[in-house]
């Protein structure tokens, strides 16, 4: 099999995504990524889903002209408005989306009693009304939006009282309900999973779907032949579209635990490129 050394690129609204990518660089630690966090319109969740598409669309575009292999769609909503548009508009391209792990819970939980958290786009998308049809049928389903938790973890406030305070908010009901299996619906929801824990106690299961995501990529290149062969580790190059790249590198490094460079995108009539 021919090395191929043509990037990953990976989006989402902001650093939420992030919680794929370092499951993708554990799984695949000699491919290269790009990734994109899409600041400039962070959060996506209460948006409608068209401008979703179109971000989604605008940001695929400049991926693929970086020469992007496969496009790994690390955001919720995003998968949920545009998934199925984008790879009708890029049928070359393999494109990896996220969906809420409704399946696993509901064949995990002993209560039959299962937490959501995911943002209003997420819940209102075809896709999530697919997968709740398909596998959750006999599952009571609790669902919470957690309204304010992604700017939290954007600011990386992960132990903030106000973070608690969204996670109590949502978690306590359900709790009291005899929830025992807490879905992750939002890539940036696994960066306060310490937290959630904290909250449900060790009894509650938390389903990061990180590293199922990181399998199918990596299921995704061995059926394309487009792996690297190499044993060389791969590169990640890091980029926002928010106006100062130094806050959200700071951000990232609290996140990832390692430091790292981010550069500026800017958008222009519906494409991104350097400003």
């Amino acid at each position: 099999m021919p090395d191929d050394p043509r990037p990953i690129g990976v989006f989402d609204s902001g650093v939420g995504g992030l919680s794929v990518l370092r499951a993708l660089q554990a799984r695949l630690p000699n491919e290269h990524f790009i990734y994109i966090a899409d600041q400039a319109h962070v959060p996506y969740g209460p948006r409608p889903l068209a401008e979703v598409r179109a971000f989604a669309e605008g940001i695929t575009r400049y991926l693929l002209s970086q020469q992007a292999k496969a496009v790994v769609v690390a955001c919720n909503t995003a998968s949920a408005a545009a998934l199925h548009y984008l790879r009708q508009t890029f049928p070359q391209t393999p494109f990896i989306g996220m969906e809420p792990a409704v399946k696993p819970a509901a064949e995990h939980t002993r209560t039959g009693v299962v937490g959501v958290l995911a943002t209003p786009a997420t819940f209102q998308g075809a896709l999530y009304a697919s997968v709740v049809e398909r596998f959750a049928q006999g599952t009571r389903l609790l669902e919470d939006t957690c309204d304010g938790l992604v700017q939290q973890i954007e600011a990386g406030h992960l132990q903030h009282p106000t973070t608690r305070a969204i996670l109590d908010r949502a978690l306590q009901p359900m709790l009291a309900q005899g929830m025992d299996t807490v879905v992750l619906g939002c890539t940036h929801y696994p960066f306060v999973i310490p937290l959630i824990e904290e909250i449900v106690g060790p009894q509650v299961r938390v389903i990061d779907p990180a590293p199922a995501i990181a399998r199918q990529t990596e299921r995704v290149l061995k059926m394309q032949n487009t792996r690297r062969t190499t044993t060389t580790p791969g590169v990640t190059r890091y980029y926002t579209t928010a106006p100062d790249p130094r806050q959200t590198a700071e951000v990232m490094r609290r996140l990832l635990g390692h430091p790292v460079t981010v550069e500026r995108l800017a958008w222009h009539d519906g494409r991104l490129a350097p400003p």
